[in-house]
């Protein structure tokens, strides 16, 4: 036999092992396809920048949005394979802006963690807050997260090698930033909103805007999509987002779907942006010798509050006070509500009463003495 010829016998061996191999990926797809999964999404950001919209839109609600207090669930499922079983996605908005974002607790868990993401949304219409909101929202749910991540290590030490290997794996793990990138440890995808009021501003606020937003989305490993609820191709593309948070299923990269154009609304997939084609923080050469940052992110926040200057987003939702919202009207625990409000009334006045009479006798006393 000519060497390097396989013989009957040698052929024979390697269609068996095909075909076992073959066997138990078919094995494996079937057992997948006949279990279900579960995953936990947590939508947050700027108020009243159409979250709940996004939501609806997803789950395929015909229905007018209603004004989220605190935080709500939902849920949506999915059919899989053509069995009974069923996917779950466990859906969590928080309300509010940043004014509650310590409930992020609840939805991250040591359950929930490994198969969480988070949905960021941002009101492109007021960019005098995206910056507040973002920082304050991702810093909460950071927070949370490595808090949760401490306590599983105890028992998984792996734990965070594992969840920072599925986060370089979203970006490329070759990708050309790789050394000055910061992936966010679990999926994040952030939107800005209100694409149609955002499409009328100044070009040049427009292009800062944008570029800022890619940096904002780079440095965290997350997708980017600029939306409005008013034209329906950007939901639906909002919308295949969420489903491949949700359900897994595949985002479209090709350039239909890839636009960094300020002038168009921007789409960036995972780890499809780069810092090169972002180019430099916009930063007024007057400006260039005041800078002092110790990171490209402290560096973009300077550049971006320098020519949007941030208002507090967390001031104007105190006076939402949800135990006047009709919607929860409760007519025992309202009454009881009130009832209690005019005794703590009663004993505040009573405490200022004594407070001054103690400092009218001191007063006294002094002038004796």
């Amino acid at each position: 036999m000519p060497k390097g010829e396989k013989s009957l016998w040698d052929i024979a061996i390697h269609e068996k092992e095909h075909k076992e191999e073959e066997a138990k990926k078919n094995e494996v797809q079937t057992e997948q396809n006949s279990s279900s999964t579960e995953c936990t999404i947590l939508f947050m950001g700027s108020k009243s920048a159409g979250k709940t919209s996004i939501i609806l839109r997803f789950l395929e609600k015909d229905e007018p949005p209603k004004a989220t207090t605190a935080l709500e669930y939902t849920f949506g499922r999915r059919a899989k394979g053509h069995n009974m079983a069923k996917d779950v996605a466990h859906i969590w908005e928080l309300g509010g802006g940043t004014f509650l974002s310590q409930l992020v607790e609840t939805p991250i868990t040591e359950v929930t963690l490994s198969s969480a993401a988070a949905v960021l949304v941002l009101d492109l219409s007021h960019p005098y807050e995206i910056w507040n909101t973002m920082e304050t929202l991702l810093k909460a749910a950071l927070n949370r997260i490595e808090h949760v991540i401490s306590k599983v290590s105890a028992e998984d030490p792996r734990i965070y090698d594992r969840i920072k290997a599925k986060s370089w794996r979203r970006i490329g793990e070759d990708h050309p930033d790789k050394d000055i990138l910061d992936p966010f440890p679990i999926p994040l995808v952030i939107i800005g909103s209100k694409y149609d009021v955002f499409q009328d501003f100044d070009s040049e606020k427009r292009k800062v805007i944008c570029k800022t937003m890619r940096f904002l989305a780079h440095n965290y490993g997350a997708a980017l999509q600029f939306c409005s609820n008013k034209t329906d191709a950007l939901m639906l593309r909002t919308k295949a987002y969420v489903s491949h948070l949700a359900f897994g299923t595949q985002i479209s990269t090709s350039t239909k779907n890839l636009n960094f154009d300020p002038n168009k609304p921007i789409m960036v997939p995972f780890g499809m942006d780069a810092m090169q084609q972002i180019g430099l923080p916009p930063v007024a050469d007057s400006d260039l010798g005041h800078v002092n940052a110790r990171s490209p992110m402290d560096l973009w926040k300077q550049a971006f509050t320098s020519f949007f200057p941030q208002q507090s987003v967390g001031d104007h939702t105190v006076a939402d006070d949800p135990t006047k919202d009709p919607q929860y009207i409760e007519p025992a625990v309202d009454n009881m509500r009130e009832q209690k409000d005019k005794e703590l009334e009663r004993y505040r006045r009573q405490v200022e009463r004594k407070t001054k009479e103690r400092a009218m006798v001191n007063g006294m006393g002094d002038v004796i003495w």
